[in-house]
């Protein structure tokens, strides 16, 4: 399925996201949503999409920051500020001791050892496990309460493998057909024509955050997909959405387009195609 970026009626999206919300809530009994708040602009979008909804039908929005050592105190404090004004029950909790400790279990049973885990491939091992703790986190919760887990991600970062295989999608996409434009374009909607005061605010200093990966796999989103760029990160992603729409729906490259983006599309196909099942016409054959 292809998508194209368009010049979107946010207004008309909004409502359309939150009425198709609450029907499948209602009708499937849903009694809690659960969201991983992280700092950023993603789950700050979902968290304010959602609460409305939360509200309208009487049940909790569940938000959890999840932290570890290498998120920065500002993602912290965005995440903070986020769960306390769209949530209805929000709460921090470091995982570092948890992360630390199975990541040490895990290296121990490699059939090498920890040999050849170092640098960049350490780095992305500790993110994925970073991010399936999370998702076991938010799942327990959501079991607990009979509720469902909010997904944070969107159309851009699903394309480029941006996400982690059972780590960090959840069971309901909201934005995930959104481009990430669009999910800046769409917060700074809410922003300007909903929001009011400290909830306004909040949800705008995710809107100028450098986007960062909440793994401490690098310092910002950008440097994996668009190395080099300098600018802000909602400048960035407005390149890397134009460039990638244009490859993926038309075959098109752009000139300027880095190639590390392209690339990464091609190298990402096996996450979008999980699982990869033998079909029982080969079976059978």
């Amino acid at each position: 399925m292809f998508i194209k970026i368009i010049n979107m009626n946010y207004k008309k999206a909004t409502e359309n996201i939150r009425q198709e919300l609450k029907t499948y809530l209602t009708e499937n009994n849903i009694k809690s949503l659960v969201l991983g708040i992280s700092g950023g602009i993603d789950s700050a979008l979902c968290a304010a999409l959602a609460r409305p909804i939360c509200d309208e039908i009487g049940i909790p929005l569940i938000g959890r920051s999840l932290p570890t050592r290498t998120n920065a105190d500002g993602e912290n404090s965005r995440a903070e500020e986020i769960g306390e004004i769209f949530c209805t029950d929000f709460k921090e909790t470091n995982i570092q001791s948890s992360f630390a400790s199975f990541y040490d279990v895990v290296v121990e049973n490699f059939p090498n050892g920890t040999d050849g885990v170092s640098g960049k491939k350490e780095s992305i091992l500790k993110g994925n496990i970073k991010a399936r703790i999370r998702m076991i986190f938010l799942y327990d919760i959501a079991g607990g309460t009979n509720g469902m887990v909010l997904s944070t991600d969107n159309w851009t970062e699903y394309l480029l493998g941006f996400w982690t295989l059972h780590g960090d999608v959840g069971d309901y996409g909201m934005i995930q057909e959104l481009w990430k434009t669009e999910v800046y374009e769409m917060s700074e909607w809410l922003v300007k024509n909903e929001l009011e005061g400290d909830a306004a605010i909040a949800l705008q200093n995710c809107v100028e955050c450098q986007a960062t990966d909440g793994l401490g796999i690098t310092n910002s989103d950008l440097d994996q997909i668009l190395p080099g760029w300098e600018g802000s990160s909602k400048d960035g992603y407005a390149v890397v959405d134009k460039s990638l729409s244009m490859y993926v729906n038309f075959g098109i490259e752009i000139e300027t387009l880095d190639k590390a983006v392209i690339d990464r599309y091609h190298k990402s196909k096996f996450k979008r195609n999980n699982p990869l099942n033998i079909s029982r016409d080969k079976i059978e054959k």
